[in-house]
């Protein structure tokens, strides 16, 4: 299950990157993606959910992010970190469906795969530090 958890955390990050990137419409482009991925029925309706609150809460989740991160301007932090961020702090902070070292492992992991050589440690820092105040 965890295996199908991550890859539907990576289709909700390519949404979310997409999105960022091109003001694609939400729903076109998580369809598209859903449809070539063939995800089990439950992630999908994970990945829909993940990316419409992350979408829901960007305003909230941006000033998280410049909140634990004042040296990144939001518009300087690059995509994919930006959108991993995005979807971590709304794991630890809103969602409450996984633990918080599940959300930054998952993170991390996503950093790893996605982003660049030095996204993997500036996620972790800036999700330690989140993980400071979430109370649980």
């Amino acid at each position: 299950m965890t295996g199908a958890r991550r890859r539907a955390r990576a289709l909700a990050l390519q949404a979310l990157y997409e999105i960022d990137s091109t003001r694609h419409e939400a729903e076109a482009v998580v369809s598209r993606l859903l449809t070539e991925a063939e995800l089990p029925e439950e992630n999908d309706t994970f990945v829909r959910e993940l990316v419409s609150q992350v979408i829901q809460n960007k305003e909230n989740l941006d000033r998280n992010i410049q909140r634990f991160a004042p040296a990144w301007p939001i518009g300087q932090i690059p995509v994919v970190d930006r959108n991993i961020l995005r979807l971590a702090i709304l794991e630890v902070l809103f969602d409450n469906k996984v633990s918080v070292k599940v959300a930054i492992n998952e993170a991390v992991e996503l950093a790893k795969k996605f982003g660049s050589d030095s996204s993997p440690k500036f996620i972790n820092g800036v999700l330690g530090s989140v993980s400071s105040i979430a109370d649980r």
